[in-house]
């Protein structure tokens, strides 16, 4: 007798959960395999599941429990309503990086805007920004030309129309005036490697992970490059780590004595995003 959804789900959820993998990935994959929107799923939980499905299905599961990302396995992530593609080159996006983008949707200006986004990855916030906002220019670098290679691929997939750079930093658009600058580094101390879980430590880019100076590294060498790409009415904003929002603040602050320099904190009370707004000339003028 064929098994059922709702059997096949609960043997997941079981297995994944008693090796340590949050079980309702299952349903994710579930999903994926049986090309099942979750109403549709819900709908069929008696129904039985083909016999080619529940064994791609176990054989997914199997590879979860190894510590492999379930984004990894499907190939994909979700991002602001939109289809990604990802692997082992790019860091997976995360929600939190979506509510920076929201924000800095919602502090744009009206009209076109040149927008750069620093350690594109799999492109999420470039492309984002661009399909958003598709009277603007976006500009998106990284060092690595595996990472811009699964950009370029979600460019084209997604009908998005943005430059991409090949290098480090600011390094590929030396000479360029941006209106808003946007990154999300890597921020986590080396430190804290073995503390992380291993779908993240073993699976996704250590050089999209890590930083060195207790994870401030990129922060202070952005601080110190982005003044010579931006003008006084430029936006920066730039996603951070727990905990980093005050010496973070400080690094600009230096770099822009006159600016607006916020912490923006998630719903769990943790600093996520640091704002660069108001003057950031290197005179107390009025820019008005």
């Amino acid at each position: 007798m064929a098994i059922t959804i709702h059997e096949a789900l609960r043997w997941a959820s079981s297995f994944l959960q008693e090796n340590g993998v949050e079980p309702t990935a299952g349903e994710w994959l579930l999903r994926h395999h049986g090309n099942m929107e979750r109403a549709k799923l819900l709908a069929s939980l008696r129904d039985p599941l083909p016999e080619p499905v529940w064994q791609a299905f176990k054989q997914d599961v199997a590879v979860m429990v190894s510590g492999v990302p379930v984004q990894h396995v499907l190939g994909y992530e979700q991002f602001y309503g939109r289809t990604f593609l990802v692997n082992g080159d790019v860091l997976i996006p995360r929600p939190e990086t979506e509510e920076l983008v929201a924000l800095v949707l919602n502090k744009l200006k009206p009209g076109p805007q040149a927008i750069l986004d620093v350690g594109t990855g799999s492109g999420a916030i470039a492309l984002t920004l661009k399909l958003e906002r598709p009277d603007c220019h976006v500009t998106a670098t990284d060092i690595s030309e595996k990472a811009l290679d699964v950009a370029r691929e979600n460019a084209q997939r997604l009908g998005a129309d943005i430059t991409f750079a090949k290098g480090d930093l600011l390094a590929p658009v030396a000479g360029a005036v941006f209106d808003v600058i946007v990154s999300n580094p890597p921020y986590i101390p080396y430190r804290d490697r073995d503390s992380l879980a291993v779908h993240v430590r073993e699976f996704e880019p250590e050089m999209a992970l890590f930083a060195e100076e207790d994870g401030l590294m990129f922060y202070r060498r952005l601080a110190e490059e982005v003044p010579a790409c931006i003008h006084p009415r430029s936006l920066v904003a730039v996603e951070i780590g727990a905990g980093q929002g005050e010496a973070v603040q400080a690094l600009f602050a230096a770099a822009f004595p006159f600016a607006d320099i916020n912490i923006v904190y998630d719903i769990n009370g943790k600093d996520r995003i640091v704002f660069v707004s108001g003057n950031l000339g290197r005179q107390g003028h009025n820019i008005d």
